[in-house]
């Protein structure tokens, strides 16, 4: 399961790697790619009943999470006994407010406006999970992003654009919105479930696995040295992320 500003196709080194073990399955999550719209009842349970189909479908036993997608994938995880291991990568649970959502009212009132460039901006400077841009003044970043979309061009089932996940963004937040501070409901969790992390993700992500590491006795927790937010994806290591999740999904403990 994808994070924000995400689709499937982020995962498609990950997936190709695990699929000499693995029958591997990447959903784009709902309004993404190759899903439909979000809808007017979008919320974590509609992706939990959208993870639940599919897992129907295909018998799949094991999964993975990235970032928001994560959070799905332990809800969904809670909500469905038959699955046996269960990786969660950096999501970003809240706890106590510690996710930042300040920049979300910003984001919205410059999505209202068209302002795409200056939304997406707001949203990365907001969450910092890629530290560089924080550090790029916003009046030069905006129009860069701009140009960077422009030469994008549309969405097509084989490419999703930066243009097209941006308004998604949204959903991602209300995902951790309705799951924040809701670390009880986890205690009963059958699963094995995998923390995973890099060192170089911003701290409020660190303190989302700290909550985490002690729902269960039956979870693990695992840094990645050198590594960021976008560890798993194409553009991060996940020759790296794969080799441990092959470990992890090839046992069947008890």
């Amino acid at each position: 399961m994808h994070g924000g500003l995400k689709s499937s196709q982020d995962f498609m080194k990950l997936a190709h790697i695990l699929s000499h073990t693995f029958t591997v399955y990447i959903p784009d999550r709902r309004g993404r790619g190759m899903s439909g719209p979000a809808g007017d009842s979008f919320g974590v349970e509609r992706e939990v009943e959208d993870m639940q189909a599919l897992i129907a479908k295909t018998g799949a036993a094991n999964i993975f999470g990235l970032s928001a997608g994560a959070l799905v994938t332990l809800k969904t995880a809670w909500a469905t006994p038959s699955l046996r291991n269960v990786a969660l990568y950096e999501p970003p649970y809240s706890v106590n407010g510690s996710a930042p959502t300040s920049w979300v009212k910003r984001y919205k009132r410059e999505l209202a406006k068209g302002k795409l460039a200056n939304a997406l901006v707001t949203g990365m400077q907001g969450l910092a999970t890629v530290p560089v841009f924080t550090k790029i003044p916003r009046f030069f970043l905006a129009p860069m992003l701009a140009v960077v979309m422009m030469f994008q061009g549309k969405s097509t089932e084989e490419k999703v654009t930066i243009r097209s996940l941006v308004p998604t963004w949204q959903y991602d937040m209300k995902v951790i919105d309705e799951m924040s501070d809701t670390l009880d409901d986890y205690k009963d969790l059958r699963a094995n479930i995998l923390l995973l992390g890099g060192t170089k993700s911003p701290a409020w992500l660190m303190v989302s696995l700290d909550y985490l590491n002690g729902i269960s006795p039956r979870v693990n927790r695992f840094a990645f040295e050198g590594l960021g937010h976008d560890g798993p994806e194409d553009d991060g290591n996940p020759e790296l992320v794969a080799a441990h999740l092959s470990r992890f999904f090839g046992t069947d403990r008890a």
